[in-house]
């Protein structure tokens, strides 16, 4: 084959809207572990908004809940299409929607709590909807 010649691409067998939903995954995997991964490393990213507080025990936990999601977030973008992401996604919108009920029971301020109970919420949302787009 000669410089100047190309070989014939072979259409993507997926339509534009699986192509779409995959990306979409992947970036809110990717988001996710990016905010995890910084919260293990600095937990006042977490603890300073919520009203946490900055004591040993807060980063402990807040580490914790890092470890969770950038093991999650890595799980969204980086398994491959099909069952195993179709896992993933219930089980990241789960964290969150954990998240969301357990600051919208404590006794934080009012503010940090709302703040807090609104993001939990809104990324199980993006997770919940990723997963019923996929049917």
């Amino acid at each position: 084959m000669g410089l100047l010649q190309t070989t014939a691409r072979r259409p993507d067998p997926r339509s534009t809207r699986d192509v779409v939903l995959d990306r979409a995954t992947r970036g809110v995997g990717v988001a996710t572990a990016a905010y995890a991964i910084t919260t293990l490393v600095r937990p006042r990213v977490l603890s300073d908004p919520t009203a946490l507080g900055s004591s040993t025990g807060v980063a402990v936990l807040v580490r914790t809940v890092g470890d969770r999601d950038t093991t999650s977030g890595l799980a969204l973008a980086l398994t491959p299409r099909g069952p195993a992401q179709r896992l993933a996604l219930p089980v990241r919108a789960a964290s969150d929607a954990g998240d969301a009920v357990v600051f919208g029971l404590s006794s934080l301020p009012s503010a940090a709590r709302k703040k807090a109970v609104g993001v939990a919420a809104l990324w199980s949302a993006v997770n919940v909807a990723l997963l019923l787009a996929r049917r």
